[in-house]
């Protein structure tokens, strides 16, 4: 599954990975309509598809993703309302996007090799990983233009602390690789000759696992994180014996007492 070089999403599909490349670099890889469109659509069809059990989220040049175009923005001002409509319909495609994130059955990781700031560290803070080349920096810097990062606010704070969250939207600076990977913004940083290798390594062994334990694992942790302490034991305590039920859990129990490796039946 591969698209034209000239798209701004550039796709490719190997041994259960879908690769999604933003490959608008003219535009320092922007979170535009079209951009934002694309990555839905590419997501819901990964979804229901049984070929792909991991989705990795790239881009070409080094800016990974720099949010929103400004000049987009500016140009909207021009309309009758000043912009309004086209704002509201701009943030909400863009919070409809992270949540398909992290609603998709299939694990996202985010493969940082360059800037990403305001809704593109958004776009990191709501994969399920990321992992970063050493020279990678993040920001929130709408604080700095008068338009405070609101939208990719929720995103960090459920991923960062929120004293770090709060420094990075008050101050709006950038911080480096060694830093994001300290306040849990990414999982790891590596030098960008091994970036690839390395979120490559981290994908083959997630799709090792059976497709369908995957999605019940990936939905339950969100589920449960937004819970009280008793109802995330509750609702986790059903999910466990519900998944103890299936054929893989069956399988990978007995595999691992009889010392082999598991065969997936992967429905």
């Amino acid at each position: 599954m591969k698209d034209n070089a000239n798209t701004i999403l550039k796709t490719d599909q190997t041994q259960g990975i879908l690769r999604l490349l933003l490959n608008d670099p003219q535009n320092k890889n922007a979170l535009s309509d079209q951009m934002m469109i694309q990555l839905k659509d590419q997501l819901f069809q990964a979804s229901s598809n049984d070929s792909i059990k991991v989705i990795i989220i790239a881009a070409v040049g080094d800016v990974f993703c720099s949010g929103h175009n400004l000049k987009d923005i500016t140009d909207a001002r021009s309309n009758a309302d000043d912009g309004k409509s086209y704002f509201l319909d701009l943030f909400n495609l863009c919070s409809s996007l992270m949540q398909m994130i992290i609603s998709c059955s299939k694990p996202v990781i985010a493969e940082i090799n360059g800037i990403a700031t305001a809704a593109g560290c958004q776009l990191v803070a709501s994969c399920d990983l990321a992992i970063a080349s050493d020279s990678s920096k993040f920001a929130t810097p709408g604080v700095n233009i008068g338009l405070f990062c609101s939208t990719p606010m929720v995103a960090l704070s459920r991923n960062v602390s929120k004293k770090e969250a709060m420094k990075m939207l008050l101050t709006g600076e950038m911080i480096d690789a060694v830093e994001a990977k300290r306040v849990s913004l990414i999982n790891n940083h590596v030098p960008s000759e091994k970036l690839q290798d390395e979120v490559l390594s981290i994908a083959n062994k997630i799709s090792s696992k059976p497709l369908a334990t995957l999605k019940i694992g990936k939905e339950a942790f969100y589920k449960q994180y937004e819970m009280s302490l008793s109802d995330a034991y509750d609702f986790t305590s059903k999910v466990m014996t519900e998944n103890s039920l299936a054929d893989d859990a069956k399988e990978g129990i007995a595999s691992f007492l009889e010392k082999r490796e598991a065969v997936w039946k992967d429905d």
